[in-house]
């Protein structure tokens, strides 16, 4: 009595089936590593001081205070700036 090596427990389409899985698997591992790469390479969009207040409004106020503009230029920009999205 011999064994049959023909027969290797799988037949028909399921090799078609598992590169498919393989392909898939190694998508979703290769499209994870570089979505959490670029996430934590990403630059802030707003940069906050230690004192909690943002860096645009910081160089307004250094503006309104060298002169460079007027109290209602600097209202009317700080407005401007905290409606943006």
């Amino acid at each position: 009595m011999g064994y049959n090596w023909d027969y290797q427990g799988m037949g028909g389409g399921w090799w078609v089936l598992m590169m498919i899985g393989m392909i898939v698997f190694w998508s979703i591992l290769v499209f994870g590593i570089v979505a959490l790469v670029r996430h934590n390479h990403s630059t802030p969009t707003t940069v906050v001081h230690p004192d909690g207040s943002d860096k645009a409004v910081a160089i307004l106020r250094e503006r309104l205070a060298r002169g460079e503009i007027t109290p209602e230029e600097f209202t009317t920009l700080l407005s401007t700036l905290r409606d943006r999205p």
